[in-house]
């Protein structure tokens, strides 16, 4: 365990030590929040990658790896190289042409204060939610290694919740301290730093797995291993029905009749429709409307460097999702050979790997792993929240005429309140996951923003691709129209009234709906 710490302690030691450089000769808003727009593209392509590696995900998609034993999941990642090559090539135009620091000033040069300060409060509120959910996973692999550190089965429900709440606390004020000592700068250079260890770790486990199963034999053995144990429908009695290991594309066609096979389809949340569609959706979504993704991008000398930089990540998206199901696969082997009993949950599968199985060294690389993958994600969530919340309404609507230092200050104090509320959220969270055992928080941390945000990307598109359509008041009702027939359909699906719409639908149907609402209403002339 001391040489596990040792290797946590430098990832502290050297994020603290990035922050405070970073931190150097900040004077105004746009220094703390787009580093003033200095940074290469590469840079940027790798914060990206540290930002959507949330530990939701890298807790969750080995898991998917483990139960499914198949690669359907990573059918989604069509969908996120066909959201960013829109995203870098529609959206990020009109925001240099601004010369926006929040996105949604965007939508009030196009539209009016109104939509702006609305889109804003969707965001801020959305993000809250999501980000704070996503931080619960981060502590689920702390919470296994204090059963093992103790040596004890389980820990009682209280005693989990204080380890959650005591984890998300810690994990929460380190990530904000450099955050906000070091604003975007240290955002982008500590993700810089996360993804390498990120992809050092995971790389060294599998290699770690492949040993374990080869044991004394060949690497062809080992393969023999693998190809059979899980081909095996009958292994892992946590596994879902119906079990095709190996599946790569699933185009939801049963046999049983088109009406079958739509419902299947909108039910389902890894189908290669899901994909096209459904997941390219979300990713214009999250890309393009959220702050959270779309500062990074900004942070760059142009727009063509920013779209090289998100483009290039689509395009390693589906390789990184490879891997982590692949891990996820191997565990299942690495379990099955050796005939341990995999957690019931899902999301426990992988961190309780790391604990039990990994040895001393590589298991401290892995939770350092884990805890980059959180703290980059958090840090930029932060950062996105507090220049959101200072350019739209501190700036925007309580002192239009703060100086550069009030301005800067005022960032710095929300990154302090959101870090706040994140940490109430997160230990929420943890508090109805201990209570509620059988519930899927995966589904719910990653579906969180599929209520709000097609209304976002609905008004978003209604100004890009429309030069007449759309006003403050129509944009209201649009996006109020858009959330409510999303709810709708889950309420309808949840009492079985229809059949129920798998996640990535949400913000595909918000989108159509806010769209075609808000087309409905003329621009309106407006005095410059």
């Amino acid at each position: 365990m001391i040489t596990d710490l040792l290797v946590v302690l430098a990832y502290f030691c050297a994020i603290f030590g990035i922050g405070l450089y970073a931190g150097r000769k900040q004077d105004s808003l746009e220094s703390y929040a787009l580093g003033n727009r200095s940074f290469p593209w590469w840079a940027i392509l790798a914060s990206i990658i540290a930002a959507e590696i949330s530990a939701a995900s890298f807790l969750g998609t080995p898991g998917e790896g483990f139960v499914l034993r198949n690669f359907t999941y990573v059918q989604l990642g069509i969908g996120t190289l066909l959201g960013r090559i829109i995203v870098g090539k529609l959206f990020l135009k009109p925001f240099y042409q601004y010369r926006v620091v929040s996105i949604y000033e965007y939508l009030e040069k196009r539209f009016g204060t109104t939509t702006r300060r609305g889109a804003s409060l969707v965001f801020l509120l959305s993000r809250v939610l999501a980000s704070g959910t996503r931080l619960f996973f981060a502590g689920i692999l702390l919470v296994i290694a204090y059963t093992f550190i103790t040596d004890t089965q389980s820990a009682t429900a209280g005693e989990t919740v204080i380890i959650y709440l005591i984890a998300l606390t810690f994990i929460t004020i380190v990530t904000t301290i450099y955050t906000t000592l070091g604003g975007l700068k240290a955002v982008v250079w500590t993700d810089v730093l996360q993804a390498s260890i990120l992809a050092v770790s995971v790389i060294t486990t599998i290699v770690f797995l492949v040993m374990g199963i080869m044991g004394d034999g060949s690497l062809t053995d080992a393969w023999q291993t693998i190809l059979t144990t899980i081909s095996d429908i009958n292994a892992n009695p946590c596994h879902r029905e119906p079990l095709q290991p190996w599946l790569i594309f699933d185009l939801g066609i049963s046999g049983n009749g088109f009406v079958e096979d739509v419902k299947y389809i909108m039910g389902s949340e890894y189908t290669l429709w899901s994909a096209l569609l459904g997941a390219t959706f979300i990713t214009m979504a999250t890309m393009g409307t959220d702050q959270d993704m779309v500062q990074r991008m900004l942070a760059s000398r142009d727009s063509n460097t920013g779209s090289r930089a998100v483009i290039i990540s689509g395009i390693l998206d589906m390789p990184i999702v490879l891997v982590f199901l692949a891990c996820g696969m191997l565990v299942f082997v690495f379990f099955e050979t050796r005939g341990i009993a995999p957690p019931q949950k899902a999301i426990e599968i992988f961190p309780y790997f790391i604990i039990h199985c990994l040895p001393a060294g590589l298991r401290g690389l892995l939770v350092a792993a884990l805890l980059a993958t959180a703290m980059g994600s958090l840090s930029t969530a932060l950062n996105a929240l507090a220049t959101t919340a200072t350019r739209d309404w501190y700036c925007g609507v309580f002192h239009p005429h703060a100086t550069e230092r009030q301005t800067l200050r005022a960032a710095r104090l929300f990154t302090v309140g959101f870090a706040t509320l994140l940490i109430i959220v997160s230990s929420v969270t943890a508090w109805y996951s201990v209570m509620n055992p059988t519930i899927r928080i995966l589904p719910i941390a990653l579906g969180i923003f599929g209520y709000t945000y097609g209304s976002l990307l609905g008004i978003f598109l209604l100004g890009m691709l429309t030069r007449q359509r759309g006003c403050d008041a129509g944009n209201v009702l649009a996006m109020s129209a858009g959330l409510v027939a999303v709810i709708s359909l889950e309420l309808l699906g949840h009492f079985h009234l229809i059949p129920p719409i798998a996640f990535p639908w949400r913000v595909t149907i918000g989108t159509l709906v806010t769209f075609i609402t808000g087309a409905l209403f003329p621009t309106r002339q407006r005095a410059n």
